[in-house]
């Protein structure tokens, strides 16, 4: 009985210690490890974010980039850290495709992690250098024909919905491309730009600046409907590629374990700066549109997709060691 007495506070006080840290919660800044280098979807959105809610908050944000993995390294990381709240996991819409990409992944979505808030979601888009010699869909279509593994699509990485997006497009044209996976948005970019590779699949909001400067060309997107800053961007639909819509999302995790009273508050804070019109317009510049997704939302999505993708991964046979 003693013995049990003693389990029963010792699990009482450690409880009420976490209420204690919960409650004071944050009391220093806060890490965000983002799932992808700099300056691509995930990076961009998280800096937005992070310098809105830096304020309600009270501490500052710090982004720390580990792109690479599909996503894993960055996953890997925050998974084996500390559950405080004081480092979290700021990941695309590859957290629900990793797990089905790779024969032995890291981790597990939904034993692992804690759905948090989702910013926002922004279609995939393909994008030419406006000097590349192709500048529709039709003329890359033509040109895989006609020069089978001769054309080449860069990506954010294996496994990202970008390029599931173009293999979608592979088995629905019956064409062959050869795909370059690259440690983020940015990377790829600079090929594209540099002529390295004939077209790039991209989430909209990691190129929306290099279209919107007239340095590349969207030829088509993967939106159920046109993009209001894109209205000449045929969606996949129109351009005559039949079920292909996707869209890539941004959302933030927690390590399992978080208490739940920071999990509230961190979506809270976040979902309340997400309704801020500088901080929607602010990533509405960059491509992404705002859903501000609280925790019961982000894991119906995070259930919904990982079996969706899973599905796709296995009918294009892509695989990953």
């Amino acid at each position: 009985m003693l013995k049990s007495f003693a389990g029963a506070l010792l699990i009482a006080l450690v409880a009420g210690a976490n209420m204690v840290g919960a409650a004071g919660y944050p009391e220093r800044p806060i890490t965000v490890v983002v799932a992808f280098a700099a300056g691509g979807a995930t990076d961009i959105s998280t800096r937005i974010v992070g310098k809105y809610v830096s304020v309600p908050l009270g501490q500052q944000i710090i982004v720390d980039n580990r792109g690479g993995g599909g996503g894993m390294i960055a996953a890997s990381a925050v998974m084996r850290a500390k559950p405080d709240g004081y480092t979290l996991l700021s990941s695309s819409s590859i957290f629900v495709v990793a797990p089905s990409l790779y024969k032995n992944p890291s981790y597990d979505p939904f034993k692992d992690f804690l759905p948090v808030v989702e910013f926002g979601a922004s279609p995939n888009v393909m994008v030419v250098h406006p000097q590349g010699g192709i500048n529709s869909l039709a003329e890359l279509i033509a040109a895989a024909k006609a020069n089978p593994n001769l054309i080449s699509y860069g990506s954010p990485g294996l496994g990202t919905t970008p390029q599931l997006a173009a293999e979608v497009l592979k088995l629905r044209t019956k064409t062959n491309m050869v795909h370059i996976a690259y440690t983020g948005g940015a990377p790829a970019v600079q090929a594209v730009l540099s002529k390295q590779i004939q077209m790039m699949s991209a989430s909209l909001s990691s190129v929306m600046p290099q279209i919107a400067g007239g340095l590349l060309k969207p030829i088509v997107q993967t939106g159920k409907e046109r993009w209001p800053d894109l209205p000449n961007t045929p969606t996949m639909a129109e351009a005559g590629i039949p079920d292909a819509v996707s869209d890539t999302f941004q959302a933030l995790f927690a390590p399992a374990g978080t208490p739940p009273e920071v999990i509230s508050k961190l979506a809270k804070e976040t979902i309340a700066v997400l309704g801020q019109k500088d901080a929607r317009d602010a990533l509405w510049n960059a491509g992404l549109k705002v859903t501000a997704g609280g925790p019961d939302a982000l894991r119906a999505r995070v259930a919904q997709e990982v079996p969706m993708w899973r599905d796709i991964i296995e009918k294009a046979g892509i695989k990953a060691e």
